[in-house]
């Protein structure tokens, strides 16, 4: 009984961080993450999974690194960082919670981040979107 009392307790302080960190988190609208990416600026993440990916498309000049990956061996993660240079990465997943997460680690690491939301709001706002395959 005590163990999942401390259990429960770990896992709410660690969500209400995660949470706290999101919230701070700069947003962007994506119609001006597609401006600043155009640029040279910034480079857009999307941070869904890979059979989501393949479900619904993907904005059109997106790079695609899952969040599990990040949360995991950060295999993909690892390369992308160290080419992104001084660019601000910008995130986004199916509705911003994803990607408000991710980028708040990153943030904490130093990345300059904002999140782009999600995928319906990026098609929302009249921007393309590119089919992809699923990835193995």
């Amino acid at each position: 009984m005590r163990t999942h009392r401390l259990s429960a307790t770990l896992a709410s302080v660690v969500f209400l961080t995660a949470a706290a960190f999101a919230a701070d988190v700069q947003k962007i609208a994506p119609a001006d993450a597609a401006k600043l990416v155009a640029a040279g600026k910034a480079v857009l993440v999307d941070v869904r999974e890979p059979a989501e990916w393949a479900e619904t498309g993907v904005a059109q000049p997106a790079v695609l690194l899952a969040k599990s990956d990040f949360d995991g061996e950060q295999k993909e993660w690892k390369d992308f960082l160290a080419k992104v240079g001084d660019k601000q990465v910008i995130l986004y997943c199916r509705s911003g919670g994803r990607s408000g997460t991710v980028a708040a680690a990153l943030a904490a690491k130093g990345v300059k981040t904002a999140n782009a939301g999600g995928l319906k709001d990026w098609t929302g706002a009249g921007l393309p979107v590119r089919k992809v395959g699923a990835k193995k």
